[in-house]
């Protein structure tokens, strides 16, 4: 009798352990695609990042020029009177 009850209290917990893990390995290549996507992601979004400060610095050095421009415009038209 006490060998059952031992039984029944060791392959309990083993049997609903395999049932809880079965769903979760059964999902594993869904979850490894879905991993590798973001992966895939996250690398479009560095490159995105890059471009994104290029035009920032780009931008930076247009505004200066227009800057410029505008000051040396209003030294001409100081200049006309």
């Amino acid at each position: 009798m006490l060998k059952w009850i031992v039984l029944a209290v060791v392959l309990l917990p083993l049997v609903a352990l395999a049932l809880a893990v079965r769903p979760v390995l059964a999902r594993l290549p869904q979850l490894r695609r879905a991993a590798l996507a973001l992966q895939r992601r996250a690398g479009e979004a560095e490159a995105l990042r890059d471009t994104a400060e290029a035009l920032q610095r780009r931008a930076e050095g247009v505004q200066r020029q227009l800057d410029t421009t505008q000051q040396r415009l209003a030294v001409i038209k100081a200049r006309r009177g």
